[in-house]
């Protein structure tokens, strides 16, 4: 790989991408609330009694990992959206709303992504001695904690006047490993990472759901297609040829698949 007049040999091992992944989301959020290392106990549990986010599987519109909107019926909960989507104004066009989510114990969870056009924002990760190279946009540090900084004094002055809890907790995060990608938005970002699409053949509520581990080849806009082929995975090969490559037959096999019949779309991670 040539950046600039360098070369570089770039190792990607995709069973660790999403421990790197989530680590790095992680110490991000960490970051932007301002918590430092005695803040947990020995055993790696906090002792400020902070809410554990659920960790369930992400499921489309969860206000997690599958984005979208949840406020869990809180009444305060619509306001504070519209606080989010004020403060998030000020910042740069690219950063994005991509998940929020509020809860019934006074807190509130955002997660937010940045899509740079025509350019991509490089992460390398050095962990066991392997190198990761990450083409996915994502919001700094920096622009996490800031964002949560004007976010929070805008939720204090909002509760001050009386229209939402004066002591809500708040957490700034990006969207980690599990994201779930929308169709066909999110599509050519990760082209070139094998995702798991659940699928359906045809659009009958009662149908039969599928799902493999594929590639993108490419998208019709216009006939508002996706065309995948086979991911070299595991799963994909031949368990009896051990491990041997897909062969010409695999290779050459392609699923059109409407934008409408996919159910769910997710990064694979081996």
């Amino acid at each position: 790989m040539t950046f600039g007049p360098y070369q570089f040999e770039v190792k990607f091992f995709r069973s660790e991408v999403n421990e790197c992944f989530h680590a790095w989301s992680a110490v991000k959020a960490l970051m932007s609330l301002g918590f430092s290392e005695d803040e947990t106990s020995d055993e790696g549990e906090s002792t400020d009694g902070w809410e554990e986010e659920d960790e369930a599987e992400p499921k489309i519109g969860d206000g997690g990992s599958g984005g979208g909107v949840s406020l869990q019926n809180v009444p305060w909960g619509q306001r504070a959206l519209s606080i989010a989507e004020e403060v998030l104004v000020q910042f740069s066009e690219d950063l994005k709303l991509y998940a929020f989510k509020t809860s019934p114990g006074g807190y509130v969870y955002v997660r937010l992504d940045k899509i740079v056009p025509n350019r991509e924002l490089m992460f390398v990760f050095v962990l066991n001695f392997s190198s990761f190279f990450l083409r996915y946009g994502c919001p700094s540090m920096d622009e996490l904690e800031s964002y949560n900084q004007e976010f929070k004094k805008r939720l204090d002055a909002v509760g001050a006047l009386g229209d939402i809890p004066d002591d809500l907790a708040l957490e700034v995060s990006s969207p980690g490993a599990d994201r779930v990608l929308k169709v066909p938005d999110d599509l050519n970002r990760f082209k070139e990472l094998p995702m798991r699409v659940f699928y359906a053949e045809n659009i009958e509520s009662n149908c039969l759901e599928m799902d493999g581990v594929f590639i993108l080849d490419s998208i019709e806009n216009d006939s508002e297609i996706c065309i995948w082929k086979l991911a070299d995975v595991k799963e994909n090969r031949d368990p009896i040829k051990k491990g041997k490559p897909l062969n010409r037959k695999q290779k050459d096999w392609r699923l059109r698949l409407p934008f409408n019949f996919h159910r769910m779309v997710t990064l694979y991670i081996d």
